[in-house]
């Protein structure tokens, strides 16, 4: 059970009506446009809510957060925020009928409620990943998604499957370009120097909520939080089946100033369907150093993916090396590099797909890519192989 209430994060009280004015819909008409509030005015909120805002099929009505410093911030970050109403409780602004879809951004653990919440309202809903911190949030996240309207988007954050990189790789991998794939790898590599202190700026009751990410309670730790974007991908690229079991190796190499994350590296492997492995490498604390990616290795080709660039290799055409130790690649057939941030794909399609009447259902992935990142969490926290089945059936 939470060591603190839920509710902290719900409680307050609504502010002012819906007034929004033609001029604010950033260029499109506003009976045309999908109007959308934001729940959670935090980092996320703010960065994901600007982009929506500056989308041409959309129209900011709304702001929502607990805290007035997140409010004030979103105010002066979001454009057009400062002339809409800010909501102190998410069910005002889910009660609100003029508020056709909803960014989620609310810390992780609370995602599973505030996503049902907002799947009860009939809203559009775009929710920043992972789908929960836990197992029985998952569940709960995926029954929501189970009763949601099928005329409703309903997208995560999730934001590789809408990369017009991502995809075309996708397309080779379907058509047979890359030939049997049996190996995937997702490489998670990132951070500052390691933190040997920790500011804090809060206490009383909200100190945790505040601090959320430093928790493996709130945020569901590093690999659920940070690498659920690679095991998402991992899932995707085998074609959105879940692995059956886990297995692998953690450590922490710096102790922890605040909070209680157990690890900062991870070497996990998934075991999907088809005898398909998809191996987790991820290092924290990195001294600046970046390398996410993923490779997916086929017995015709190799594709490898990144939020920047996608390639394409091949067989070389000629086998014959002066000595043993020319270890040159010579196998690039193609890359294309990303001409923009892709969360602004994501959310491009989110709007699209509302306007078109195509919608979006990756309320089932999403919630699986958790719970795969969930699983391999277990499996190094207790040094065994865990499997799917056992993970489900822990709450």
């Amino acid at each position: 059970m939470s060591t603190f209430s839920r509710r902290q994060a719900l409680t307050g009280a609504a502010s002012g009506l819906l007034l929004v004015k033609p001029e604010t819909a950033f260029g499109t008409p506003a009976n045309s446009a999908i109007s959308f509030g934001v729940i959670g005015t935090g980092g996320r909120g703010r960065y994901v809510g600007a982009f929506m805002a500056q989308d041409k099929n959309a129209r900011l009505a709304a702001i929502c957060d607990k805290f007035p410093d997140r409010i004030d911030q979103g105010k002066t970050e979001i454009p057009g925020a400062a002339s809409v109403p800010a909501y102190r409780d998410l069910n005002d602004l889910l009660g609100n009928p003029g508020i056709d879809a909803v960014l989620i951004a609310t810390p992780v653990y609370l995602h599973p409620e505030h996503f049902e919440l907002a799947v009860q309202s009939g809203k559009h809903i775009y929710c920043e990943k992972p789908g929960g911190a836990d197992v029985a949030g998952c569940k709960r996240l995926l029954a929501a998604g189970a009763k949601a309207r099928q005329d409703r988007t309903i997208q995560f954050g999730y934001q590789q499957r809408f990369s017009p990189e991502y995809l075309t790789a996708m397309g080779h991998l379907k058509s047979g370009r890359i030939g049997e794939m049996k190996l995937m790898m997702s490489y998670w590599v990132l951070g500052g120097p390691p933190p040997t202190s920790y500011r804090n700026r809060y206490d009383g009751p909200d100190e945790k909520l505040r601090n959320w990410g430093r928790w493996e309670e709130t945020s569901g730790g590093p690999i659920v939080e940070q690498d659920c974007h690679g095991v998402d991908t991992l899932n995707w690229f085998a074609m959105d089946a879940h692995p059956l079991r886990a297995s692998g190796t953690a450590g922490l190499r710096y102790p922890v100033p605040y909070g209680d994350w157990k690890t900062d590296y991870h070497n996990i492997a998934f075991h999907y369907p088809g005898n398909i492995e998809g191996w987790l490498i991820s290092i924290k604390h990195t001294a600046g150093y970046r390398d996410v990616k993923e490779q997916l290795y086929g017995s015709k080709g190799m594709l490898e993916t990144s939020r920047k660039y996608y390639k394409l290799h091949g067989p070389e055409g000629n086998w014959s090396y002066p000595n043993a130790d020319d270890l040159r690649d010579r196998s690039l057939i193609e890359k294309r590099d990303s001409p923009r941030e892709i969360t602004i794909d994501a959310v491009e399609a989110f709007f699209r797909g509302i306007v078109e009447k195509k919608p979006i259902h990756m309320w089932k992935s999403a919630g699986e890519s958790t719970l795969t990142a969930i699983m391999g969490r277990m499996a190094v926290h207790q040094k065994r192989e865990v499997t799917w089945d056992e993970m489900m059936r822990s709450a």
